[in-house]
């Protein structure tokens, strides 16, 4: 593609943000418009597990000062992956041996402060208080964006990277759908200081951990932990993620998921405390840590995560409009790949725009790649969904037999987890 073509993204979540890094360390024109009406609009969220697909994509579409940004600011915390019993058994440890190189490694970030990097650089290119509408084909083949201002503006590519319901979606891809899973999952934020570290098993501060109770309710943990450093950047040190915790905070995140019809039906309009509460009601058998976890986070950081999932659909015939993210394969959030998906979406995506060639050759290699880890990364995370809140007890009764097993035979963990 030559670098006068003009590349629109809607969208400035993780993805896009990447995505807008990459073309515009390369030269290409980029333009990104997003609904929000500030940098500082969107500051709610929680740690985001980078694996090494979205780290090399990081380190390949941003410039080096800003994946060092990235970098100061992970958190410290252990990435072993534990997997117990709601009365803190451990029934497996899956260890996870530090890389040499930090893009093939594992690393804890703060949502915000993450989108801040990403963001960082970027004051020319997007374009906030933009709430985009749809798009039209010209008579000279370029493509037209309407926005809910009234304005427009003109581009030759077109990526949606807005998301699970994305209106560039479901005017380009109408047969694409989302469907609700029927898990409903509550989440909130422990927060880690001297004092809290105490009344917590030192797991449940030294890792992420799968939580399998007998049968219909998970819980999922992980430390976002920066120590006793304070901020090592500049890059949004001073916002608040809710009411307590800011994004130089450490906490543990948790995320409780049941099966339907295990929370109260009522459960959507609930404030955080009753929210809370009845989070811990479903609990209130379980070891005394785990209500502890809950019970001691602060109201305002609990929130209601309804779970969603697209289907995966057949190929389409590319043109100069595309997808990325969850704009296209929407997942659960069971497996931690979601942002990992749309940053690895962002990689290749730079890669095939940037490459040379003709733009609608490059938009289907890029699609074809992606559908095929897109769509399966959601059929994984939604088998892990339905085992997270499993009802089934004697299925559950034969995982936690399987872990101990493998857990007991080390050589056989290897081979299981590899």
């Amino acid at each position: 593609m030559t670098t006068n073509k003009h590349v629109a993204i809607i969208g400035g979540g993780i993805g896009g943000l990447c995505l807008a890094q990459g073309l515009h360390k390369a030269g290409v024109k980029v333009t990104v418009y997003e609904r929000d009406r500030t940098p500082s609009a969107r500051l709610q969220g929680y740690r985001v597990h980078i694996d090494p697909n979205g780290a090399r994509a990081l380190r390949d579409c941003l410039p080096p000062h800003l994946w060092q940004s990235f970098l100061d600011t992970t958190g410290t915390g252990g990435q072993d992956f534990g997997f117990l019993t709601e009365q803190l058994e451990l029934l497996a440890m899956i260890e996870t041996p530090e890389a040499a190189d930090p893009a093939d490694d594992h690393h804890s970030v703060s949502r915000i402060t993450l989108r801040q990097v990403l963001l960082s650089g970027l004051e020319d290119v997007v374009r906030f208080g933009k709430t985009y509408e749809r798009y039209e084909r010209q008579a000279d083949g370029r493509i037209r964006l309407h926005f809910a201002d009234g304005s427009s503006a003109v581009a030759d590519i077109l990526v949606g990277a807005d998301g699970g319901t994305s209106r560039v979606r479901k005017q380009y891809l109408p047969h694409a759908e989302r469907v609700d899973t029927g898990i409903t999952t509550v989440a909130g934020k422990f927060p880690l200081t001297a004092e809290t570290r105490r009344l917590l098993a030192r797991r449940l501060t030294d890792g992420p951990n799968n939580v399998i109770a007998p049968k219909g309710v998970g819980l999922f943990c992980a430390p976002h932990d920066l120590g006793d450093a304070a901020p090592r950047t500049g890059i949004g040190a001073t916002e608040h993620e809710g009411a307590l915790l800011d994004n130089t905070s450490s906490y543990i995140l948790w995320a409780v998921g049941a099966a339907e019809g295990r929370f109260p039906a009522d459960l959507a309009e609930l404030p955080g405390p009753q929210l809370q509460a009845a989070v811990a009601g479903l609990i209130s058998t379980w070891h005394p840590d785990l209500r502890t976890l809950i019970e001691r986070s602060h109201p305002d950081t609990v929130t209601l995560l309804p779970i969603r999932t697209s289907i995966p659909i057949a190929a389409w015939e590319p043109t100069t409009v595309t997808l990325l993210g969850d704009a296209v394969h929407s997942m659960t959030p069971m497996r931690g790949i979601g942002a990992n998906t749309a940053l690895r979406d962002a990689r290749l995506l730079t890669l095939a725009l940037t490459g040379g060639g003709d733009e609608l050759a490059a938009i289907a290699r890029y699609e074809e790649q992606m559908r095929e880890y897109g769509f399966a990364a959601v059929r994984d995370s939604l088998r892990s969904a339905h085992q997270f809140v499993g009802d089934n007890r004697l299925a559950r009764m034969g995982f936690k037999t399987f872990l101990r097993t493998v857990q007991r035979f080390p050589s056989l963990k290897a081979r299981v987890f590899s």
